[in-house]
């Protein structure tokens, strides 16, 4: 019983790191006043580049990089449109939507039915670079130390990047220069922040944390392409309500992924908590198997509706947000 409760441990961050660095990412994005609904587009195609780019060159570094760089392009193109153009940002990041998962479809039909096929990374340093390692001392924690501290690097990397992102935003002078834009780009401008370099900068910075999420799925997933569903799956729009359910914190977003993950979870492994312990939770293989796979869904829907419902008193929302700042106007 022990075993299957490690086990349901480790699958929840397994499943809660993707979301971890979408949140994050938009978070960052958010935080300068900009709404990205192109979570899921941006995220396909930095799977997708990174991948590529990683089996190539045989190199788990050099599949984040090109990932980040491929996803943090979007970033600039969706800055440059709706910064730059001042263009409608919720029509723009639809769009990016749009465009990015179509592209991960078309790149990867098109290896597929080519001679070579899709590559694989079975058997590469890629495979190996990307497998989980136990962590010296902390793994042998009992209980907790193999679920918690026994995962690939990726893992590790995207609870660092909101630890760091936490502390960017709060103790240092451009995260609370970001912030100032965020809830009044006008006042800061006054002040002699650049507004423009900074929306530009952390719209590029944060859809590139994005694009390693979706690498992570490809990688976790063993690279393969089936042709019908996309790696992402979702998780770009999940990641855009967790932002509200973290309350634009990234500190709240390592919470709060793992709730979503505690649900993706209890959809792969229902039936082996129902076995291992059948008088307390013997009722979960009643429930039809659809039902634990449109849950995370339900509670997105959940968490919006209550968000929308909640007082925005102590809300960490930026102001500004979602609004195209007109420098004139000021």
């Amino acid at each position: 019983m022990l075993e299957v409760i490690t086990l349901f441990l480790f699958n929840i961050i397994v499943y809660n790191i993707p979301l971890l660095y979408g949140t994050t990412g938009e978070i960052m994005i958010e935080k300068s006043g900009s709404l990205n609904l192109g979570v899921e587009g941006t995220m396909a195609i930095g799977a997708v580049a990174g991948y590529l780019a990683g089996v190539k060159a045989d190199n788990l570094f050099v599949a984040v990089l090109v990932s980040f760089i491929a996803s943090g392009l979007v970033g600039l193109l969706f800055s440059f449109l709706t910064v730059t153009l001042q263009a409608n940002q919720n029509v723009t990041g639809l769009t990016i939507t749009t465009f990015g998962v179509a592209f991960y479809y078309f790149i990867g039909n098109a290896l597929a039915n080519s001679d070579g096929g899709w590559p694989r990374m079975n058997d590469t340093k890629l495979a190996a670079q990307s497998q989980a390692f136990a962590v010296p001392g902390l793994s042998k924690i009992p209980f907790i130390g193999e679920a918690l501290f026994s995962h690939g690097i990726l893992v590790y990397l995207g609870v660092i990047i909101a630890i760091l992102m936490w502390l960017y935003f709060n103790k240092t002078v451009p995260g609370l220069q970001l912030r100032a834009i965020g809830e009044n780009p006008a006042a800061a401008d006054s002040l002699g922040v650049n507004v423009t370099f900074y929306k530009y900068a952390h719209i590029i910075v944060g859809s590139g944390i994005m694009g390693i999420g979706g690498l992570y799925m490809g990688l976790n997933m063993g690279g393969t392409f089936e042709g019908s569903n996309c790696w992402i799956n979702g998780y770009g729009w999940i990641s855009i309500a967790l932002v509200i359910f973290a309350n634009w914190s990234p500190a709240k977003a390592l919470l709060g992924t793992l709730v979503f993950g505690f649900f993706n979870t209890l959809r792969v492994q229902n039936a082996a908590l129902a076995y291992a312990f059948p008088d307390a939770l013997g009722w979960l293989t009643k429930i039809p198997s659809h039902f634990f796979s449109a849950l995370p869904f339900i509670i997105t829907l959940i968490v919006l509706i209550a968000s929308s419902l909640s007082s925005k008193k102590k809300s960490g929302e930026p102001q500004a947000i979602g609004r195209n700042y007109y420098r004139e106007d000021r």
